[in-house]
C-alpha cells in the first residue's frame, strides 16, 4: 500500500511539473508578444517605430498599427529595436510593404539586426527585383 501511495504521488509530482512548465510557456509567449509601434510625421515623410519580438503571436497587432491611407509619400519603419523570429514575421513586412505600395507609398525598412536581416532576406519578396508589383493581389 506504501508503494502505491509513493507511486501515485510521483505521478502527481510529474503532472503538476508539467503543467507548471505549460503554463510559464504560455504566460512568457503572452508577454513578449506585445509590440509597441508608434509614428511621427518628418514633413511629408511618416516614421515608424517598432520595438518587440515579430512572431506568430504578435503579427496581428504589429500589422494593424499602420495607417495605409496616410497622406504621405514616403513610410520609414525602424525595426532596429525589434526582432523577427520566424517566417509570420517576415510576412507581416512583406504585407505592409505591399499595401503602402498599393497606396503609391514609397516604404524603407531600416534597422534590421543581422538575425532578422538574415531571415528577411531569405524569405521575403517585398525586396526582390520586381517582387512587389509580382504579389500584389496576393
Amino acid at each position: 500500500m506504501d508503494n502505491l501511495l509513493l507511486m501515485l504521488n510521483h505521478n502527481f509530482l510529474a503532472i503538476g511539473v508539467i503543467i507548471g512548465i505549460l503554463l510559464s510557456a504560455v504566460f512568457f509567449a503572452a508577454k513578449i508578444s506585445k509590440v509597441k509601434v508608434t509614428s511621427q510625421l518628418e514633413e511629408n515623410k511618416r516614421v515608424y517605430k517598432v520595438e518587440g519580438q515579430l512572431f506568430f503571436a504578435s503579427v496581428t497587432d504589429f500589422v494593424e498599427a499602420f495607417n495605409f491611407k496616410d497622406e504621405v509619400k514616403t513610410v520609414e519603419i525602424d525595426l532596429s529595436k525589434a526582432h523577427i523570429w520566424d517566417e509570420s514575421g517576415v510576412s507581416a513586412i512583406d504585407k505592409i510593404v505591399i499595401k503602402f505600395h498599393e497606396n503609391e507609398i514609397k516604404t524603407t525598412i531600416i534597422g534590421l539586426n543581422a538575425a532578422s536581416e538574415s531571415i528577411v532576406d531569405s524569405i521575403a519578396v517585398f525586396n526582390k527585383p520586381n517582387g512587389i508589383n509580382q504579389n500584389i493581389g496576393h
